[in-house]
């Protein structure tokens, strides 16, 4: 697969695909990333890249001359069709359903607006899909960039050393992933599930997706009104709401009495 990415900070997106997993994909050459500069296809002795906004107002919106130029050339690299997406607090929210779409695509290229954000003709014509990763605002959109390559790029086939790991992330089966452990088996944090040593492979599977259902309830309840359950999870769902409610009970009276300490310190 390859990524092209057009940004006034290209070392930047360079030195954020050149580690970890996508820096070890590139190695493998499971995946290609490219950056592409505005600046250079600028036309003026001050190489600029943008102007005032029409209507007044405050800041500088990016000018269509560098940004078509620089796609243009960016389109023209590699024969192969080209996805633009351009990073924006007004996109779709990024899902790990829509990372696994463009994950199947042979290119795509990530457009990186700054200031006010880019004219929004050069937006109509040139660009294919929106995509944000929060509702907040950035500076830019290289840091939403990045973590595009980053969910797309873990995803091609040998990128990862197991390729379970994905299968098991989170949101991969539209839930949240089950807790992790690792040894030591005992420690002042506390021990490891004895259901985790067990051996017992049926019955670690179900501990997980038990956690796995119990987690999402707890923290992400709109990915469980999302889908519809299978009577095996329901019935692991209820136990875990069950134990829950249990330990939730077991605990108040702790509470309580670290409550009463507390206001006879003060």
């Amino acid at each position: 697969m390859r990524i092209d990415v057009v940004t006034l900070f290209p070392d930047f997106m360079r030195q954020c695909a050149a580690v970890g997993v996508v820096g070890r994909a590139q190695q493998r050459e499971l995946l290609q990333v490219e950056a592409w500069n505005p600046r250079d296809y600028a036309t003026d002795n001050y190489r600029t890249v943008d102007g005032r906004t029409c209507g007044g107002g405050p800041g500088m919106v990016m000018l269509i001359e560098p940004l078509r130029a620089a796609l243009k050339v960016m389109r023209e690299a590699a024969p192969e069709p080209v996805h633009v997406i351009y990073l924006s607090p007004q996109g779709a929210r990024l899902t790990q359903g829509r990372v696994e779409a463009l994950a199947k695509l042979p290119r795509i290229a990530l457009l990186c607006g700054r200031y006010e954000g880019v004219d929004e003709r050069l937006l109509a014509h040139e660009v294919d899909e929106e995509l944000s990763i929060g509702d907040y605002v950035l500076s830019g959109g290289e840091l939403g960039a990045a973590v595009i390559i980053d969910a797309v790029g873990r995803l091609q086939d040998g990128a990862l050393n197991d390729a379970q790991s994905a299968e098991q992330d989170s949101f991969s089966n539209g839930l949240l992933d089950c807790p992790h452990y690792a040894r030591p088996v005992h420690d002042a944090l506390g021990d490891v599930p004895e259901v985790l040593l067990s051996g017992d492979h049926a019955a670690i599977r179900r501990w997980r997706l038990k956690q796995s259902l119990g987690r999402t309830w707890l923290r992400r309840p709109d990915l469980l009104a999302q889908r519809a359950l299978d009577a095996e999870s329901r019935a692991l769902l209820d136990e875990f709401r069950r134990e829950y409610a249990r330990e939730e009970q077991a605990q108040r009276p702790s509470r309580q009495n670290d409550a009463v300490n507390d206001d006879r310190n003060h």
